[in-house]
């Protein structure tokens, strides 16, 4: 596990602070600072690390990054969602596994949600390490009691994000409570990343139609427009794309009262949907979410591989999709949620990854990658649209020229 700098400073400083807030660009590999961090931990004799993700996909895809290096620890998830491994939402049932743990002298990781955390914080396990991936969730209010509880209990505890969440008053639900949050320990500008050869700047697009949106036209309108904009992309640079719906309602309209899913298909692209309330489906067939996002990540790898991934308000935070080059913004988002799907297309393409680590390309000469930018673009109607691209640019620019994270308040 080969850190860069700035995931050498974000480590040291964990192995210094016992809690604190990690202010990290999407795309600086904290994930891989966390789990060489537990490594430690567990060395050290950690027997349970709790692992906090917004959502169950998540959840499981930072299940399978920690195990990849993690190998001989016992797994337990606490949320509802499909898992290979056991779980449960009884709070009994959890002290009953840590028990078990203990008996046998054998370390944990716990990987659950922030809805679910209470159930953790009720079974009066004790946590010796808690890491907080996309920690502005937890300052929801519904959430931060329970955050704040399993702070207070964990001997250690981390809180990452790019997009801090405060309050104004500085003992609220914010993640500027040094009571829960800790100290900002590191804060890492997005240049440094692109510097580093970790992401790719972003470019912002403005695609202009004749026509009319409105509550009655929507669906139509924007299923259009995505079969416009790919017409008018190179291919090798729109091979699989992200659009983010308005809504779940619009989205399933898009799909099921319009010649979309055929018009794709017909361009030979892939389509795969997610949603909360429907659920995930890939090329019309419903799967459940381990399998949605196992299938994405091979597609993603693969060169050949050509996709749509339609979705409302699910991926755009965490989700690690390899391969996305483009991404289309159906509707306007609320700052963190713009600034975190901007990070789903700023990932490197393999290949220019394995030539930065060669040495064959320099890192953050992005002229000489096979993929030098991640493509957001933003339609722009007769009556639509051009508030949410001035909106999108002024995010870019905070993030990418002046080095901020975007800051929201609860």
């Amino acid at each position: 596990m080969q850190f860069r700098l700035f995931q050498q400073r974000i480590f040291d400083k964990m192995l210094s602070f016992d809690n604190g807030r990690v202010l990290v660009p999407t795309g600086g590999g904290k994930t891989y600072i966390m789990i060489r961090h537990s490594m430690v931990m567990i060395e050290k004799g950690a027997k349970t690390i709790v692992v906090v993700a917004p959502r169950i996909l998540l959840a499981n895809q930072l299940c399978a990054e920690f195990t990849e290096f993690i190998t001989d620890a016992e797994i337990l998830h606490v949320h509802s969602g499909e898992t290979h491994y056991e779980s449960t939402t009884n709070h009994e049932q959890i002290a009953v596994h840590t028990g078990m743990c203990l008996v046998a002298d054998r370390p944990q990781l716990i990987f659950t949600t922030y809805n679910s955390l209470n159930k953790v914080v009720a079974s009066g396990i004790d946590i010796d390490v808690m890491y907080c991936d996309e920690a502005h969730n937890s300052t929801r209010k519904d959430f931060f009691k329970s955050v704040a509880a399993a702070s207070l209990i964990a001997d250690r505890k981390y809180f990452f994000t790019a997009t801090p969440k405060n309050s104004k008053n500085p003992h609220g639900p914010g993640m500027n409570n040094i009571m829960v949050y800790g100290p900002v320990i590191e804060k890492v500008p997005a240049q440094e990343l692109v510097e580093a050869g970790c992401i790719l700047p972003p470019t912002v697009i403005a695609h202009e139609t004749h026509s009319v949106r409105n509550k009655d036209t929507a669906a139509i309108v924007d299923s259009e427009t995505v079969l416009n904009i790919l017409d008018t992309l190179d291919e090798t640079n729109a091979s699989k794309v992200l659009v983010a719906a308005p809504s779940t309602k619009i989205l399933w309209n898009m799909l099921s009262q319009s010649d979309v899913i055929n018009d794709l298909e017909d361009r030979g692209y892939d389509i795969l949907h997610i949603t909360s309330k429907h659920g995930a489906y890939v090329n019309r067939t419903k799967v459940n979410r381990e399998i949605f996002f196992d299938i994405l990540t091979n597609w993603g790898k693969d060169p050949n591989r050509k996709f749509v991934l339609f979705h409302y308000s699910i991926l755009s935070e965490g989700i690690n999709v390899p391969g996305l080059t483009h991404c289309i913004l159906l509707r306007n988002l609320p700052m963190i949620e713009m600034a975190q799907t901007i990070g789903r297309v700023i990932r490197l393409h393999h290949e220019d990854a394995k030539d930065i680590a060669s040495g064959k390309i320099p890192a953050g000469a992005c002229q000489f990658y096979r993929k030098p930018t991640g493509f957001v673009t933003v339609p722009v109607h007769q009556n639509h649209g051009k508030a949410i691209q001035q909106r999108l640019q002024r995010v870019v620019d905070a993030i990418f020229i002046k080095g901020q994270p975007v800051e929201s308040y609860v």
